[in-house]
């Protein structure tokens, strides 16, 4: 009984796990600090997934595609989903299936839209000519 009560909490609190990536929506500054007299570390451009760390009153603590950690204005990020290619090259397939045919290959720091989960390891993405397919969530980060 103790381990179903165990197992029930678990699932319930699984949510706070989950891990809340966003894209920046427009070039943004990033900072060392939740604010705009803070010293500026470096910008980031459009369209980068970043994962949301801490919230802090119209600012966000973001980890970028790198591991860098910053501070950005809240204003600067969408609920629009992307992912960065991470491997050298990504297949990108009309199934979410290594045999399926190949719709294209994205270079390594390529951007693509978050269409929607595929099967367990898989997303649907799509690329800004317009292409869409599914690609290995392990190609990507972001997802």
């Amino acid at each position: 009984m103790r381990r179903l009560a165990l197992l029930a909490a678990i699932v319930v609190a699984a949510p706070a796990w989950a891990i809340d990536y966003l894209s920046v929506a427009e070039p943004a500054p990033m900072y060392d600090a939740p604010s705009q007299k803070a010293k500026p570390l470096f910008a980031i451009a459009a369209g980068t997934p970043v994962e949301s760390v801490v919230v802090l009153e119209g600012w966000v603590k973001v980890r970028d595609p790198k591991g860098d950690l910053a501070w950005m204005e809240k204003r600067s990020l969408s609920q629009q989903r992307t992912a960065i290619v991470k491997a050298d090259r990504a297949q990108v397939y009309a199934q979410a299936d290594e045999k399926s045919p190949l719709v294209f290959e994205a270079a390594k720091d390529v951007v693509l839209e978050f269409v929607e989960p595929g099967p367990l390891g898989w997303a649907r993405v799509k690329h800004r000519d317009g292409q869409s397919g599914f690609i290995k969530a392990s190609q990507v980060w972001g997802l």
